[in-house]
């Protein structure tokens, strides 16, 4: 793996190579590997180490980054050059700001929990395909065939730069995937961990067997508007897709669904949200593409939107802007990638709020008249961006539920569903976990009990 202290040399070989006014070095990378099976046998078993080097220079207003993943003097040489040509050649922007001191990024008062886990670092060729085994029997009780992956990577992200400031993040993880294949059915289960000894191969794929056998031989409901019971994954999955809006850059851009909305309740008052890297069950750096510190904010309280995010560049422009006074408290939050970007800045370390009576999915199906269960949304798309209405479909283990049982497996179903809509009609919540799905990133939420979801279409699977 490489060093914090092999990083720190590198950057200062870039630093004597470069004429500019400041430089910043971005390293990421590490191992990984993979086992892969489809049709109940492992096919494919990979592993790969590979670590990256982004160098910015900055010239006053003019900056510019370039990349190589080699660290030999003539490769640096080379893409401290290639930086140095790019910003040469950019307009001069009024508004960047110098690279941030290490006062700016507020290095002092860091303190993140380590999410190194050295069991999930050295985990074993011959460990996954002992879980893929149990995954395998499982499925064979069934009749079932298995497919899915077991990953784990051992990750570093460090920024380094010439004005003092220098950060390092070293991280675990283990993902598994696991989908049971029946007839005409399906089941699905997914789960991401920095400490592979909290993950669980035989549950997930028990978990997800169960939802191919009830699911089988699936029934034709109609489409109309349902009461739906959104397992995390499904939860994640469907209201990622508003996050990127409580960044300041995209209220200047004036493509938020959050312009003229700060301050406003939009959502039902059961709703809070955090952006909190420091949660036990977050994962990631404590801080952005700049080294700054990633504060801890409630972006949603009791439903009303109660602030943005901001980078330094965000917030320095917003504060002189027309929409100052519409975007909520305005100051530098650590949520700003890499300089220069068109993205500007979103939180990425999302906890949804416990709920004052938390209920599991199987309490909300136990009180459900007529509902539907949907274990997790997939191909989602965004159909209007200031109401945020989604599209998409279900997939491997939806259920119609009546008389507070599951009654039997339906086909899948397309919805068109605001998310404004949405969130102000949960009527019932349950303790929020760290969830994994496969339109949106990882987040710490709940499932779901919403009124009046609406599905639009009937699919013939």
């Amino acid at each position: 793996m490489l060093t914090k202290e092999q990083a720190e040399d590198i950057f200062n070989r870039i630093r004597k190579l470069t004429t500019a006014q400041d430089v910043e070095a971005i390293f990421h990378g590490g191992k990984s590997a993979l086992t892969r099976f489809a049709n109940s046998v492992i096919h494919q078993n990979v592993a790969e180490e590979s670590y990256l080097v982004s160098v910015r220079t900055q010239f006053g207003g003019r900056t510019a980054r370039a990349s190589t993943n080699k660290f030999d003097d003539d490769s640096l040489r080379s893409v401290v050059s290639a930086s140095e040509r790019l910003a040469e050649v950019q307009h001069e922007d009024s508004d960047l700001l110098p690279m941030p001191t290490p006062s700016e990024a507020g290095i002092s008062t860091i303190s993140s929990p380590s999410r190194y886990f050295e069991a999930t670092a050295q985990l074993t060729p011959e460990e996954r395909a002992g879980a893929v085994s149990k995954i395998v029997r499982i499925a064979e009780e069934h009749k079932f065939t298995a497919a899915g992956i077991f990953a784990n990577t051992e990750s570093v992200e460090g920024i380094f730069s010439s004005r003092g400031v220098n950060r390092w993040h070293r991280q675990t993880s283990a993902d598994m995937s696991i989908t049971m294949i029946a007839s005409d059915a399906s089941g699905w289960q997914k789960a991401n961990v920095t400490d592979v000894s909290k993950l669980d191969p035989e549950r997930l794929a028990r978990i997800a067997a169960q939802k191919a056998k009830e699911s089988a031989h699936p029934r034709e409901v109609p489409p109309g508007k349902y009461t739906v019971i959104m397992e995390p994954a499904a939860v994640l999955d469907i209201v990622g897709f508003m996050f990127s809006d409580f960044g300041g850059l995209a209220i200047l851009d004036q493509r938020s669904f959050l312009n003229n909305r700060v301050g406003k309740k939009l959502f039902g008052t059961n709703i809070n949200i955090w952006d909190d890297v420091d949660h036990p069950l977050q994962a990631g750096p404590g801080f952005d593409g700049e080294g700054v510190n990633r504060k801890r904010l409630q972006l949603v309280e009791k439903g009303e939107v109660k602030r943005l995010v901001f980078s330094r560049g965000t917030a320095e422009k917003i504060r002189h802007s027309e929409y100052r006074d519409s975007a909520g408290p305005i100051e530098t939050t650590g949520h700003g990638f890499p300089v220069p970007n068109e993205m500007g800045e979103a939180p990425l370390n999302i906890v949804f709020g416990e709920p004052d009576v938390p209920k599991s999915v199987e309490q909300m199906i136990s009180d459900t008249e007529r509902g539907i269960l949907v274990t997790r949304f997939w191909y989602i798309r965004e159909v209007e961006p200031y109401k945020k209405i989604m599209t998409g479909m279900t997939r491997d283990g939806t259920f119609y539920i009546e008389n507070g049982r599951i009654k039997c497996g339906v086909k899948n179903l397309r919805f068109n569903e605001s998310l404004l809509h949405m969130l102000s009609n949960v009527r019932e919540m349950s303790h929020p976990v760290r969830a994994s799905g496969e339109e949106s990133f990882d987040m710490v939420a709940p499932a779901m009990k919403v009124d009046g979801f609406n599905f639009t279409e009937v699919t013939k699977f």
